[in-house]
């Protein structure tokens, strides 16, 4: 490897860790301080942190990788996750930020929605929390075997010390700093992975020969179809994923650490210019990606490694050491993210309600570091089965958590009618579709249901209905619980 790549990654790697270290000294004395950074983020931070932990190896080696194959008809995916990010600022943003700290401080999202429906039985911070942790420990896996693969196929060293320099300086950071270094080192990282997605497309494309349809066209005249090979169904499906958006708790936890609700319009522009900018650079790295390689008689093997080979073949050694710690910075963000809120749900959901309830600050902020490290070191255990279905269960994960949680964040922000009857049924049935739809043995000329339609789609829709039937079927709300949603009304 060249001695200008290690220079950049090193350097890299020594900032991400200071920001561990000042955020160490910053914002640990407390729980909400190690969780949720003290409810103290200005909206620059908050937004681009959303976005880094969001987007993860999706944005540089997924979607690129989707392009450079499949040609404009990847963009629909682009086009839904774009709106459903906009909607989750819109709807969810405010409304969370003002409800989960009247909702006696609510700190984690099983805890907000413990809170907010008066469960005095904690099932549904239970189930909440079992559903965050174990879908989490997967989707946090498949990205300490992303840094793996990274170090192995760039930097010559095998798969296993990838894995572990990967999870060992994001546990570093995120053990230490806790939610304050998460922020700030996803901050940074949003900006380097900002910068790459604009610098990559735009060499590539200044340096093509022939015109951009020409060459498309002979790579594949599929490329330049919008619909594709699919149908409007397909469209459907690919847009979709934007609704997954109200359910993920890595990115909307970021909202519930804003400083004010004040600062949510400026929160959402910064967002929202991120995403936009970086979803178009991901396409583009894609389409000038094809059209570069095809010019230039360059073979490529794997389409998700794209964005690796366009940075080592037009960029100075320093510079290509910078565009792959942008992907190392997009794997890491999201690991950090994953990490803290796994972390947040064992201390405060479960260690806190059921072993120690007078547990004091010092306690609980130990006991979230110890979990930070115990989910780190099972997810580096699953990583180490390359061929395992890990992947597999990730890629159902955003559908999943889009489907449980996403109708039961909406409709416990905007109907006061809605009771713990029909969260915890609406929690159950969005899962327990998904899953249905993805592992049943049901089939349509022997393809999977997810095939025709994926699977977030009848989870979303049926788990809505839940939510409003049982909920209608039961007994109202008790009057604390209907006060407190008059209280976020006035206060919004």
């Amino acid at each position: 490897m060249e001695t200008g790549m290690i220079i950049s990654l090193a350097l890299y790697f020594i900032v991400m860790l200071g920001i561990g270290l000042y955020a160490y000294k910053q914002s640990t004395g407390d729980v909400s301080g190690y969780m949720l950074g003290g409810r103290n983020l200005s909206p620059s931070v908050a937004a681009l942190s959303a976005g880094a932990s969001d987007m993860s190896g999706w944005i540089l080696m997924g979607l690129p990788g989707a392009m450079f194959v499949t040609g404009f008809s990847s963009t629909w995916i682009a086009i839904g996750l774009v709106i459903g990010a906009w909607l989750n600022y819109l709807l969810v943003a405010p409304r969370l930020r003002v409800y989960t700290e009247k909702a006696n401080d609510s700190i984690t999202i099983p805890d907000y929605f413990s809170n907010r429906f008066n469960d005095k039985s904690n099932l549904l911070r239970v189930v909440s929390a079992v559903v965050i942790i174990v879908f989490f420990t997967l989707y946090t896996s498949s990205g300490v075997v992303a840094g793996g693969k990274l170090f192995e196929s760039s930097f010559g060293l095998s798969y296993e010390v990838g894995l572990y320099i990967t999870t060992g300086v994001v546990v570093l950071y995120t053990l230490f700093g806790g939610f304050l270094a998460v922020s700030l080192t996803d901050f940074v990282q949003g900006c380097i992975m900002f910068i790459a997605l604009i610098l990559v497309p735009t060499v590539a494309y200044s340096l093509l020969e022939q015109p951009l349809e020409s060459t498309l066209h002979s790579v594949n005249p599929d490329m330049l179809n919008w619909i594709g090979a699919g149908s409007a169904l397909g469209i459907i499906s690919a847009m979709a994923w934007g609704l997954g958006y109200f359910g993920q708790p890595h990115i909307i936890v970021r909202f519930m650490s804003v400083r004010s609700v004040k600062d949510m319009p400026k929160a959402r522009r910064i967002g929202m210019t991120w995403m936009i900018v970086a979803a178009l650079g991901a396409v583009g790295t894609g389409i000038f990606g094809a059209a570069y390689t095809y010019e230039n008689n360059i073979v490529v093997e794997d389409p998700e490694t794209i964005f690796l080979i366009l940075s080592e073949l037009l960029f100075h050694p320093l510079i290509a050491g910078f565009l792959l710690a942008a992907i190392l910075a997009a794997i890491m963000s999201t690991i950090s993210s994953q990490l803290l809120v796994s972390s947040s749900s064992l201390t405060e959901d479960l260690y806190k309600t059921f072993l120690r309830k007078d547990a004091s600050d010092f306690e609980l902020v130990t006991v979230g570091r110890i979990s930070v490290a115990f989910v780190a070191l099972f997810a580096i255990y699953l990583a180490y089965d390359r061929d395992s279905s890990i992947l597999d269960l990730v890629s159902n994960a955003w559908a999943g958590f889009g489907a449980a949680f996403g109708p039961l964040v909406l409709f416990s922000l905007y109907w006061k009618r809605m009771n713990f009857a029909g969260a915890l049924s609406g929690m159950l049935v969005g899962a327990f579709t998904v899953l249905v739809w993805v592992y049943g043995p049901f089939t349509i000329n022997g393809e999977s249901l997810s095939s025709f339609m994926y699977e977030i789609v009848p989870g979303f829709i049926l788990s809505s209905i839940a939510i409003v039937v049982v909920s209608l079927a039961t007994k109202e709300p008790e009057q604390n619980i209907t006060a407190l949603f008059d209280e976020v009304e006035k206060e919004l």
